[in-house]
């Protein structure tokens, strides 16, 4: 995967750097997995219900499986003498989870080895998403810690300055999941492989 922003490369760069020079984070996401039911004495069985009940995403369309996360922060604004406002630490609270297909029912040997490699290549993929979404709560971390604004007593400065970043960062994490799944879905690539290895084969 390959993401070409100069912006981008600038604020791993700077992450990078940051923790290098600081400890590991006190923090840990949690991660969990949520399914969805499918059935059927085939492959191609198989894919057709997960294309009637997979995940739907934001523009109305259902997906094989789907990485969501709930992310909560503890943040400490302290005011100071000189009237500022630093922003003195960030605790994230993030829950990710991965959505994907169960089979229910009983497979033959043959079906089950294959659903499973294939089930095994979607957990592979929305990991990498879920990759991403930690990577971004690193960042915003990292940012956020030490964020400093003046002539700012009731810390609401620092807070529009903190939303700024926010946006940003979010919307780099979009891009980047957006450029992996071109990359994955596209021809030739690996959840097209998985999918077809799946449909032709037991």
């Amino acid at each position: 995967m390959f993401i070409h922003t100069r912006r981008l490369f600038l604020i791993l760069a700077a992450f990078a750097a940051v923790s290098l020079a600081t400890p590991a984070l006190a923090w840990e996401p949690q991660e969990q997995i949520a399914t969805y039911a499918v059935s059927g004495s085939s492959g191609a069985e198989l894919y057709d219900e997960i294309g009637r009940k997979g995940p739907v995403i934001g523009d109305g369309r259902r997906t094989v499986a789907h990485t969501t996360f709930k992310l909560t922060w503890r943040r400490d604004y302290q005011p100071r003498k000189d009237g500022s406002c630093v922003l003195a630490s960030a605790i994230p609270r993030l829950i990710i989870t991965y959505t994907l297909p169960e089979a229910k029912g009983s497979l033959s040997p043959a079906l089950k080895a294959s659903w499973q490699k294939f089930r095994d290549g979607l957990l592979t993929h929305e990991k990498v998403h879920g990759t991403h979404i930690v990577e971004m709560v690193q960042m915003i971390q990292a940012m956020s810690v030490g964020l400093k604004a003046a002539n700012d007593p009731g810390c609401q400065k620092v807070r529009a300055e903190l939303q700024g970043h926010l946006k940003e960062l979010s919307d780099e994490q979009r891009a980047r999941g957006r450029a992996f799944d071109r990359e994955e879905m596209g021809q030739g690539g690996n959840i097209q492989r998985l999918i077809l290895a799946l449909i032709q084969g037991p």
